[in-house]
C-alpha cells in the first residue's frame, strides 16, 4: 500500500552556491521538519560565507514556468517567498500567488547576512503593494522594516510601531525580527490586535548564515502542518534557536546555522 504524501511546501528564492541560505536552506529546513520541499528558483549567486561574489537573475518566463510545473501538478499546502531581486520578478511572484488558496510566509530580503544587496531598491515599492497584501506572515527584520517603512528599530518598543507599519501594507500578521537589537533575542508577532512576544536566549556563535531564511522556511512548514500561525511561529522560533546554537564554522567568514541539530545523530 503507498504511503501518503508529507505535507508540501514551495520556497520561491534564490539560489545560494554556499548551501548556507536561500534555496538551499530553504529545503534543508524543510526536510528537517517533516514536510516535502518544492522550489522556484529566481536568481543564482555565486556565494560563499565570506559574501555573495555575483548574482543573476532569472527570466520571468523560467520562474513562471517552475510554479505552474509544481502547483499544477503537486500542489501545495504552503509557500515561503525568499530573494526576488527586482520589480519584474516581484511582480510576477505576486501575480502568481494571487489566487493561491495556501498561506503565504513573506521574507522580504533586502541584504545578506554580509551586507550585500539582493533586492533593487526600485522594487521596494512593488514588494509594499503587490506582495506584502498577500501575505499570512511577512518576516522583515530590523534593516527591512527601515528600508519598507523608513521605521528605525532602536529598542522593543519600537517595534510595536515596525509591526504596524508593515501590518498598513495588508498582511495578516507581521513578525518583526529583533536579532539585531542587543539583549536576548526577542521578536514581536502581531496582527495589530493580538501580540505575541518570543525570546530566547542570544547564542554566543558567529555562525548564523541562513537565520531569516531558515526561520521562514520553518513557519511554511508548520503551516502546511496545519498549525495556526502563533503555535507555527513559536515552533519555528524554537527551532531556529537551535539551528543557531549548533551553527558550525564553513570557510574563511560566516558559517550557516545547523538544520539538522534536532535529528537523530546530529
Amino acid at each position: 500500500m503507498s504511503a501518503l504524501p508529507p505535507p508540501r511546501v514551495l520556497t520561491i528564492a534564490g539560489s545560494d552556491s554556499g548551501g548556507g541560505a536561500g534555496i538551499q536552506a530553504d529545503l534543508k529546513t524543510m526536510l528537517s521538519l517533516g514536510v516535502h520541499g518544492m522550489s522556484v528558483i529566481t536568481a543564482v549567486t555565486a556565494q560563499n560565507s565570506v559574501g555573495v561574489q555575483g548574482s543573476w537573475e532569472l527570466p520571468a518566463g523560467a520562474v513562471r514556468a517552475q510554479y505552474r510545473a509544481v502547483v499544477d501538478d503537486i500542489g501545495v499546502q504552503a509557500v515561503k517567498t525568499g530573494m526576488l531581486a527586482s520589480p519584474e520578478l516581484v511582480a510576477v511572484v505576486a501575480d502568481l500567488l494571487a489566487d493561491l488558496d495556501a498561506p503565504v510566509v513573506v521574507d522580504p530580503v533586502g541584504v545578506s547576512k554580509h551586507g550585500d544587496a539582493l533586492l533593487a531598491p526600485e522594487a521596494l515599492e512593488t514588494v509594499r503593494t503587490r506582495l506584502l497584501p498577500l501575505a499570512t506572515v511577512a518576516t522583515p527584520n530590523l534593516d527591512e522594516v527601515a528600508q519598507l517603512t523608513g521605521v528605525t528599530v532602536d529598542s522593543e518598543d519600537d517595534m510595536r510601531d515596525a509591526a504596524a507599519a508593515i501590518l498598513a501594507y495588508g498582511p495578516r500578521w507581521a513578525l518583526i525580527k529583533g536579532g539585531h537589537l542587543t539583549g536576548d533575542a526577542v521578536d514581536l508577532l502581531s496582527d495589530g490586535t493580538r501580540e505575541h512576544w518570543l525570546h530566547a536566549p542570544r547564542h554566543d556563535n558567529r555562525h548564523t548564515h541562513g537565520t531569516g531564511c531558515t526561520l521562514a522556511s520553518a513557519i511554511a512548514s508548520h503551516l502546511a502542518r496545519g498549525l495556526d500561525v502563533p503555535d507555527a511561529v513559536h515552533a519555528a522560533k524554537h527551532y531556529v534557536t537551535g539551528a543557531i546554537a549548533a551553527g558550525f564554522p564553513l570557510g574563511a567568514g560566516i558559517g550557516p546555522v545547523d538544520h539538522t541539530w534536532r535529528l537523530p545523530g546530529a
